[in-house]
């Protein structure tokens, strides 16, 4: 059984946070599995993922979110739903993942994880949302399966390399965060305006 160092640690904290703003029942499952065969020492706060029944709900509901997302308007609504549910989640994620790591400051510790892996699932999630949005007004739904296999792809390598290889996640998650900042504010612009475009008609 493996047990984190520091900069794992922090290393992990930013990937559930951000993975869970993108698939957060597979994030609880990969996180479960870890933890259940024994490849990394849960901490506490985190020690229930590992248990069959948490697993098996998150394993239903990961299959689920794979089937919705790979659908045109589906993953929309999808996403709409889990604006309520990702970035809370991602907060309790890390939360949980710090806890009783600190000592005496552990409490502090905690809202500070908590305030991290919320912002990070809050970024992921948007950037999601958004670039569907986007992809949904093509008519075509091959860009939409696209975006939904690298979601699929990216969740398991970054929790694994933030586990495996801590400072190649960094860079790599710096990317990620950057593109997606780019991708929010472009699909944001181009959703605006074709709404405008659509209310010209309606108002003329």
């Amino acid at each position: 059984m493996t047990h984190l160092d520091a900069v794992q640690l922090i290393a992990l904290a930013a990937a559930l946070g951000w993975a869970s703003g993108l698939r957060l029942y597979l994030t609880v499952l990969l996180v479960g599995i870890a933890g259940h065969w024994g490849w990394v020492a849960l901490p506490p706060g985190l020690q229930v993922l590992a248990s069959p029944l948490v697993m098996a709900c998150a394993a239903a509901l990961a299959f689920i979110e794979f089937l919705a997302d790979k659908i045109p308007l589906v993953d929309s609504a999808w996403d709409a739903l889990h604006t309520l549910i990702r970035i809370p989640a991602g907060a309790a994620l890390v939360a949980g993942l710090v806890s009783g790591w600190a000592g005496d400051g552990g409490q502090a510790w905690g809202i500070m994880a908590a305030l991290l892996g919320g912002g990070l699932a809050a970024a992921a999630h948007t950037a999601k949302a958004s670039t569907r949005a986007a992809a949904n007004t093509s008519p075509e739904p091959f860009s939409n399966i696209g975006l939904s296999l690298m979601g699929d792809v990216a969740v398991p390598t970054m929790l694994w390399l933030a586990w495996a290889h801590p400072f190649v996640f960094f860079p790599l998650l710096a990317v990620a965060l950057a593109v997606m900042a780019v991708l929010t504010w472009f699909c944001f612009k181009f959703v605006r305006a074709l709404v405008r475009r659509v209310r010209r008609p309606a108002s003329a």
